[in-house]
């Protein structure tokens, strides 16, 4: 110490509080799991030298390189700052041991925590699939789509054969759970679909007018109709705007897959509803059925419903109307359940046709009310014929006798006799 700093105690003071500044009592030594930021000092072929403000560099091994994308791995450089993952303090040879890989996914678990949250979509890639669904790779996290959450996969073909065909695919999907402990991320696809379809359908209403015909795809059919994909946004078919006939199921006459025209019966802008029709693209039936038919007429038709009091029948263009009970076989039909059923194909007379009421009556009694009449026709004929007959042979008789009876005069014997 100088003769100074001897002589002067406020320079003593000074001195210990530099000497005490230069220890920082706020270090905390790296633990495992810790993510820290760490600046690169050295790339090597096999290691990564960083500093992350411990008493050591830590080392960033091989194996982790391997783990890391190329395109990652390749943009690194000396002095840029990476976040690190504490994978070892001390290893068995005194080595600070970290991870950039897992250092990086810090990011990406705070980025899917708020996508779920603001459930904004984001793409995916699929790697693999189990039993429950799909693996798939997010930036450097795994995820997983459960297959009730899955809209891609084809399940019209056997489901080994729909999982291998999306390996590889990109797929829009959202965050529906995060779960950074247990390593747990959560897509799914619905979500995604139900959103974006809600979109397009809405900029679609916007496009659209009532009255437009588009071509579109059969994408679901149920009990009360049928839904068509026009566009990315789903319409619907109300099962009575299928056809101009009776449709008990929209299934009768398409199928999921089908591309059908359809026309824009009318727009809610308000609930983004669109509904659609079928029929109103097909020939109305009842605009010339007087026409084509007529009373009498033997037709071609197949049985759509079965009800208690007959069943209603379609012709091939659509017209339909009913064969009554009291018209089925001979008439004697107590129920008509067991004598037709839907679906069957018959052939029948048009009893009566009222185009101006849309009404059409068929009967499997013509026939036999014909050959009742051909019947009685045939009985009468042989008794008339004997009638006649034996009318008509004492005239005939008569005559003869007087002829012989009484000869013929000539001229001659009547001026003798004068």
């Amino acid at each position: 110490m100088s003769e100074d700093q001897e002589n002067n105690p406020m320079l003593d003071e000074n001195f210990e509080e530099m000497l005490a500044s230069s220890f920082d009592y706020s270090y905390t030594p790296p633990r495992r799991g810790e993510i820290r930021e760490a600046t690169i000092l050295q790339i090597d072929d096999r290691e990564i030298i960083v500093d992350l403000g411990a008493k050591q560099d830590g080392i960033v091994p091989s194996q982790d390189l391997e783990r890391m994308d190329d395109s990652l791995r390749d943009s690194l450089q000396a002095g840029e700052n990476v976040p690190v993952y504490v994978v070892n303090p001390r290893d068995q040879n005194d080595n600070l041991i970290v991870s950039i890989n897992m250092g990086m996914q810090r990011y990406d678990w705070e980025k899917a925590r708020e996508l779920l949250e603001s459930q904004d979509p984001v793409n995916v890639k699929v790697s693999g699939y189990n039993k429950g669904g799909v693996l798939v790779r997010w930036n450097r996290l795994e995820g997983f789509i459960p297959s009730s959450h899955l809209v891609s996969a084809n399940m019209t073909t056997e489901r080994k054969d729909a999982m291998n065909e999306l390996i590889g695919s990109q797929l829009g999907v959202k965050v529906i759970e995060v779960d950074q402990d247990r390593r747990r991320l959560i897509f799914s696809e619905r979500e995604a679909q139900k959103e974006w379809r809600a979109k397009r359908k809405a900029t679609l209403l916007a496009e659209l007018n009532e009255s437009d015909v588009v071509t579109g795809v059969v994408t679901g059919l149920r009990d009360f109709g049928a839904f068509v994909n026009i566009g990315g946004a789903d319409g619907l078919i109300h099962v009575s705007e299928l056809a101009w006939h009776r449709v008990d199921h929209p299934r009768d006459i398409l199928s999921v897959g089908d591309e059908i025209e359809v026309y824009v019966l009318s727009l809610d802008r308000e609930t983004n509803r669109i509904a659609l029709s079928r029929k109103r693209l097909l020939s109305d039936p009842w605009d010339d059925a007087q026409l084509r038919y007529h009373e009498g007429q033997l037709v071609d038709g197949h049985v759509t419903n079965v009800v208690d009091f007959g069943a209603f029948v379609a012709l091939d263009d659509g017209l339909e109307g009913l064969l009554h009970l009291s018209e089925m076989g001979d008439g004697s039909l107590k129920e008509p359940h067991s004598y037709v059923q839907k679906g069957d194909e018959l052939s029948l007379r048009i009893s009566h046709l009222e185009p101006e009421k849309r009404r059409v009556g068929f009967t499997q009694r013509w026939g036999t009310e014909m050959e009742d009449e051909e019947e009685a026709t045939s009985t009468e004929a042989p008794v008339e014929a004997e009638s006649s007959k034996s009318e008509e042979t004492p005239v005939d008789v008569e005559a003869t006798e007087s002829a012989v009876d009484k000869p013929e005069e000539t001229p001659a014997e009547s001026d003798s006799s004068e």
